[in-house]
Order: structure tokens, then C-alpha cells, then sequence
């Protein structure tokens, strides 16, 4: 199996749809957690500029959250895309999450710089997500948004938790308020933002999505979806909305990050395995003259499944680089030599 043609301007702006749904989505497209001053501050010039960016190299899908920034992001993304004819774009946020103003000692930072005074409740249940959407598209200043995604649930972020929250979308109307948004609110596609492929497994095992936002887990990195989720999602007609494909960043700069004291790995430092793989890709790729960024951006695509590559991105240059990576042409030796590393797993496309 293989994927598209690649090496050309073009790259980014080529098309696939969402599922079994009429909705196209760019094969590259922004998410906007950088937006939310995710570990930086951003001045509101420097989160405008970078969407402009995106939108002059073609990116015509975007992503964001009200968690982001507490809020921060879906407002600064509202003002940036205002601007362009709403049938020109697709626009995805999220619902899991109520915010209300902050009310605690604490922050509330989570790894956001300079976040809204505003703390999460979270919510699954039909008025949460109802209410959830509602002030997503009051935020964005749209009535219009095309997809939502049910945001961080899963065992791994609620542990003992989640089957209290799962039972809110089961049983307190939470699937039923999806259902209702496709039916009378104009969205056109409904799943869940996730950072573990077994949520994605367990949703449709309960409930017919459109797609699925992964973060990370398709990876030059992690492959192991290849022998469940994705074949599930292929044969289902789930579309994965792929994010992530850096892993924390250790693939966009490989190892000279650590010099900079910046080795990082889902959101962790990077342990010692990873490391020593991550060098391995390096030397292979250099071999070949090319970039390890630009594999790992192009890797992941050439899976039918991923409908889209998300790129978070902090300035407008961070947005040059990832379109740049995405349509740098990549000798197909390069593939074969990663593979008879042991670096891919049997059954992963490679572009062609």
C-alpha cells in the first residue's frame, strides 16, 4: 500500500476526505495548542501572523480546543480566519471541558504560559458538550463548526476516573448530544481528540464517529496502531485526523536538541530507547541527504486512513519549515533502508 505523489509545491493542499463524509480536509493543516501559549508566550501579532502563514501555504483545515490557553486559542484562531470566506475552510474544536472563571490558588497553568483566568470542568454529559459547543462557536465569533471531537478521554488520562466520565457519554446523553450536533447544527463530522489509540478503539466499539485526532501513536516512532487501530479505522471508515507526528519535538530536531537541554518525548524527557532510535533514523536519513523532519511529517500520510498531518506551529518560519518538509521530495531507498533497519514495521506504507 502506498501513498501520494510527493516533492511538489502542491503538497500541503492535496485533499482527502473525513470518513464516509463529503468533508475534505488539506493534507496539511494547523493545530493551535502553540496559539494557546502552550510552554511560550505569544503576542496576539505573533498568533495572527503564524495563522496567516498557514493559510498562504495552504493549509485550509484548523484545529483547536477550548483547552488551549483556557480559551485562548479558539479566540485568537476566531480573529485570524474571520477574515476568509467560511466555505473555505474547515474548522474542528472540541468538547469535554466547561470553563468557568478560575476560582483557585493554583494557576491552573498546565503547561500554558500565560493562560485566560479560567479552570476546566470536566464534562461529557449531553448539556456538557451542548454547553461546551455553544461557547466554542460564541469564542470563535462562527456559528459554523465543521467537526467536533470529544477531547482527553481514556484511561490513561482519567485512570480511575474514566469510567465515571465514559458512563456520562453513554448513559448521560453524551453520544446522544454528538448525534445531535450532525443532525441539527450544521456539524458535519463527530469523534475524539486523544493521545491513546485504545480510546479510539473503545468510542467506536460504543458509537459511530467520523474520525478520529490522534496524538502521536503513527509515528517514524510508534507503529504498533498498524496492528490494531488502523486496520479497525480502515475497516470501519474512520478517518485519523494525525497529530503529533514530532512526538514532543524529537523528530523535528533529533538530537541536536539536546544540546539545548530540549530532548523531549510525549510531553517527557526522552527516555534512553528512544534516544538510541532516534539516532538511528538520524544517521539513515542522512545518509540519504534528507532531513529527519521531513520524514517524519511524510511518513504517517502515506496511510489512507491519515486524512490530515496537524502541525502545531509557534511563528510563521516554524510554518514555512513544516510545508517545506512536506513536499521535500524523499528517495524511496530511504524507506527500504529504515525498513531493513528494523526501523519500520512490516505492514507501514511509504510514500511513493
Amino acid at each position: 500500500m502506498t501513498g501520494d505523489m510527493q516533492g511538489d509545491a502542491s503538497a500541503a493542499t492535496r485533499r482527502r476526505k473525513i470518513g464516509r463524509t463529503a468533508l475534505e480536509v488539506t493534507a496539511l493543516s494547523l493545530g493551535t495548542a502553540p496559539l494557546g501559549d502552550l510552554y511560550h508566550e505569544l503576542t496576539e501579532d505573533e498568533a495572527r501572523a503564524t495563522v496567516d502563514a498557514a493559510w498562504q501555504a495552504g493549509m485550509r483545515f484548523f484545529d483547536t480546543a477550548p483547552h488551549y490557553g483556557h480559551t485562548k486559542a479558539e479566540h485568537r484562531l476566531g480573529d485570524a480566519l474571520r477574515c476568509h470566506p467560511r466555505d473555505e475552510f474547515v474548522l474542528s474544536t472540541k468538547v469535554g471541558r466547561r470553563f468557568v472563571p478560575r476560582t483557585t490558588l493554583d494557576d491552573g497553568s498546565e503547561g500554558w504560559a500565560v493562560p485566560l483566568p479560567f479552570q476546566a470542568i470536566y464534562d461529557y454529559s449531553y448539556d456538557g458538550i451542548i454547553r461546551s459547543f455553544e461557547d466554542s462557536q460564541m469564542r470563535l465569533g462562527m456559528k459554523q463548526i465543521d467537526v467536533v471531537l470529544i477531547h482527553d478521554i481514556g484511561r490513561v488520562t482519567h485512570g480511575e476516573k474514566n469510567a465515571h466520565y465514559w458512563r456520562q457519554l453513554t448513559d448521560d446523553g453524551g453520544f446522544r448530544a454528538l448525534d445531535e450536533l450532525k443532525r441539527t447544527r450544521g456539524v458535519k463530522a463527530v469523534g475524539l481528540g486523544v493521545n491513546e489509540g485504545a480510546a479510539v478503539l473503545d468510542m467506536m466499539a460504543d458509537f459511530d464517529i467520523d474520525c478520529a485526532l490522534l496524538a502521536g501513536r503513527y509515528t517514524l516512532l510508534e507503529q504498533n496502531t498498524l496492528d490494531d487501530l488502523l486496520p479497525e479505522c480502515e475497516k470501519r471508515g474512520v478517518s485519523i485526523l494525525l497529530g503529533g507526528v514530532f512526538n514532543s519535538g524529537i523528530l523535528a530536531r533529533g538530537l541536536d536538541a539536546k544540546a539545548h537541554g530540549d530532548l523531549k518525548f510525549n510531553y517527557g524527557d526522552a527516555p534512553k530507547d528512544i534516544v538510541e532510535r532516534v539516532g538511528k533514523l538520524e544517521r539513515v536519513c542522512h545518509e540519504f541527504g534528507v532531513a529527519l523532519s521531513a520524514a517524519a511529517i511524510q511518513f504517517p500520510y502515506a496511510h489512507k486512513v491519515v486524512a490530515t498531518v496537524l502541525m502545531g506551529a509557534r511563528t510563521p518560519e516554524e510554518v514555512r519549515q513544516n510545508a517545506a518538509a512536506f513536499a521535500t521530495p524523499i528517495p524511496s531507498a530511504l524507506w527500504d533502508a529504515l525498513r531493513a533497519e528494523g526501523l519500520l514495521h512490516a505492514d507501514a506504507p511509504v510514500p511513493q
